[in-house]
């Protein structure tokens, strides 16, 4: 029989609101429906009533209660009107104060960390932890490029589900690209595309380790990769860490203590402190590798920015069957183009794709497509060309704006490649962060770095996404800070 009910839309009559209302009034009556507040086989307002109510149009309301009926949320019943279904179920919950607020959940999860990865958007400028200038990408040649890839699709029927290991076009240039640039002798079999490197990473890590499992870092480092590992149940343990590289001796003395099962490293341009590994280092991390059978993760993460000779060949040139090499053509093109690779051994290219088939299904061709198209035309390498010339001026305009401005309040060495610098405060470090937002600049906190409390403590500072002049501003507010 009919119950005395009010339907209530809330800011569901927002004129303003984009979906129709139509739609807000079924959504109204389900939630109705949960909640309690319409029982099965409670009977509505008839259409003209309830129109007359909300002062809508009659045929609206009769649109919304006729889609109802189709989902078999109400029943028709001819001259005696609409009522709930009386199939449904009552629902469990008590009427009052029974609706769910925005923010509420009834079921457990993992919660977001006390120090979120990412930094959150905020006025004030950014100083990033050396992040490549987009400004500086001539975008028509990206346009030109996806223009090119599409049509090439869809020629070739490629707007389909596909290989998980990425766009055969794109395996084959970075593959091509590591041979002639990084000595690597591999072909488009032992190359993996990812969302960026931290997806590489991750996938790394899913294959190697499993709860328990340790897992070896130095005590400072990437903290997205840390995180990916704890995410898995790895104890992480930080080895120590010197102008050398990673402590080879602290690496042995924990491989005697127990058993490690990856060692995690950017050997290039050491993650933030971007100290490069020594040679002897190198040779003797892969020796104990084979020795205890662990797996080097080698992040390569911005290897043709190098700035003091030629780069350093990565430690998978010349032991692939130890390292899953992993890189990004995010650094090289734009961040927002999120393209990474792994480079492994062909049984660990195709387990890291069958991660890829469960987690995303497959890359993004298009977008693999059209950076395939720019590394064929020579563009991406054009590109790479100029902005190392670019970067290399502002490395230097940097390092001069450090002394005039901050002077002796810091220490630095300048790098040999990389995209930032480390600094060091003769100050508190943990009154100047607290400092810095009232300065109008927004950094990553030194804790992200630090897996110790015996670590050093220092910002990593990015240089390459500004110019001379946002170099100035920015360095006087954080001497503002100090």
């Amino acid at each position: 029989m009919f119950q005395n009910w009010s339907i209530d839309l809330g800011d569901r009559l927002d004129r303003d609101r984009r979906d129709s209302i139509q739609l807000r009034i079924i959504s109204a009556i389900i939630h109705d429906i949960e909640r309690g507040a319409l029982a099965s086989g409670t009977y509505l307002p008839s259409s003209r009533d309830l129109a007359r109510t909300l002062e809508l149009n009659r045929k609206t309301v009769v649109l919304a209660y006729r889609d109802l009926i189709a989902q078999g949320w109400l029943t028709s019943h001819s001259t005696r009107g609409t009522s709930v279904a009386s199939d449904l179920p009552d629902s469990g919950r008590t009427l009052p104060g029974a609706i769910a607020q925005p923010g509420d959940v009834s079921y457990g999860f993992a919660a977001l960390p006390d120090r979120a990865l990412a930094l959150p958007e905020c006025p004030g400028i950014r100083l990033d932890e050396g992040t490549p200038d987009g400004r500086l990408f001539r975008y028509n040649l990206l346009v030109r490029s996806y223009r090119s890839a599409a049509h090439r699709l869809a020629r070739e029927n490629g707007f389909r589900y596909r290989d998980p290991r990425g766009a055969e076009a794109l395996r084959i240039a970075i593959a091509d690209m590591l041979r002639s640039g990084r000595g690597m002798d591999i072909g488009k079999d032992n190359v993996c595309i990812t969302r960026g490197s931290q997806n590489a990473i991750h996938l790394s890590c899913q294959l190697l380790l499993r709860p328990g499992d340790t897992v070896l870092v130095e005590e400072l480092t990437y903290e997205p990769a840390v995180a990916a590992m704890r995410a898995l149940g790895a104890e992480v343990l930080p080895v120590s860490l010197d102008d050398g590289g990673i402590d080879i001796d602290d690496v042995a003395a924990a491989c005697r203590l127990r058993r490690v099962r990856a060692v995690f490293v950017t050997p290039h341009h050491q993650f933030p402190t971007t100290v490069v590994m020594r040679p002897e280092r190198r040779l003797r991390l892969v020796e104990l590798a084979r020795l205890h059978g662990f797996a080097i993760i080698e992040d390569d993460y911005d290897h043709e920015f190098h700035f003091e000779s030629q780069p350093h060949l990565p430690i998978a040139s010349y032991a692939p069957a130890e390292t899953i090499y992993v890189g990004s053509m995010s650094k090289l093109l734009l961040p927002t183009l999120r393209l990474g690779f792994a480079v492994a051994p062909r049984p660990v290219i195709d387990a890291l794709a069958h991660h890829v088939s469960i987690t995303d299904g497959m890359g993004n061709a298009l977008e693999e497509e059209a950076v395939a198209h720019l590394i064929a035309k020579g563009d991406l390498q054009r590109h790479v060309r100029n902005t190392r010339q670019v970067y290399a001026e502002r490395r230097t305009a940097f390092a001069n704006n450090i002394d005039d401005l901050l002077g002796d309040r810091v220490e630095y060495r300048l790098p040999e490649g990389g995209l930032a610098f480390w600094l060091r405060f003769r100050s508190d470090i943990g009154v100047i962060e607290r400092r810095v937002a009232g300065a109008g600049l927004r950094i990553a906190s030194s804790e992200s770095y630090r897996q110790r409390d015996s670590a050093p403590n220092g910002l990593r500072i990015g240089f390459a996404s500004m110019d001379e002049e946002e170099q100035r501003t920015a360095l006087h507010r954080l001497g503002a800070a100090l």
